[in-house]
């Protein structure tokens, strides 16, 4: 990024649902893995917002109810709030529809100091705030129990609150080359798994 600018990657992370298991987790014993039953009951969802942070690692983040570009000008409200007035602000985003609304162009009219730049169609994984989201699925989600929207809600705040105590900016550990022959060795085997 250029001297005295900001790079951020924001995006959403939709529809995250609040549940809980019908039974309680039996945990593990020696000998036995932990077991848990298959179905669930649904409490609501909550829509997370995010800005990582590329260079420290540090992260913005805001759960609401819903992800409509009016949602989303408010979380670039708590962005601008939250980062130095000084600082150009680059954000690395997707091509979601609600992105490049009138609401959207309003907005930046008003702030010349905030860059958009768009990931290609269908690379949203060039977006390193999705490498944090499979984090906090990993750790934070895919096993909690959550009774209500206000429970989720207070774990993910606790996940960011832990990210931010120490934060440690996400790092490829292979080259665009690499990543991209990777790509295309896959493609190529897919493309011929039917001959």
């Amino acid at each position: 990024p250029p001297e005295r600018a900001l790079v951020l990657c924001v995006d959403e992370k939709p529809q995250i649902t609040a549940r809980a298991p019908t039974a309680p987790i039996l945990p593990m014993r020696p000998g036995q893995v932990e077991r848990h039953t298959h179905d669930y009951v649904r409490h609501g969802t909550t829509d997370l917002f995010a800005a990582l942070n590329a260079a420290t690692g540090r992260f913005i983040g805001e759960c609401r109810a819903r992800h409509t570009s009016e949602d989303f000008r408010a979380f670039l409200d708590t962005i601008d709030q939250a980062v130095p007035g000084d600082l150009d602000v680059h954000i690395i985003l997707d091509n979601y529809a609600a992105h490049k609304t009138g609401i959207m162009h309003d907005w930046l009219a008003k702030r010349p100091r905030y860059h958009l730049h768009f990931t290609p169609t269908s690379a949203s994984w060039l977006n390193l705030v999705e490498g944090w989201f499979a984090l906090l699925t990993r750790r934070q989600l895919r096993r909690g129990a959550f009774r209500s929207t206000h429970d989720l809600e207070q774990a993910i705040r606790r996940y960011v609150g832990a990210t931010n105590a120490e934060p440690r900016p996400f790092v490829r550990t292979k080259s665009a080359d690499q990543i991209l022959d990777s790509v295309k060795r896959f493609c190529q085997r897919v493309s011929n798994s039917d001959q």
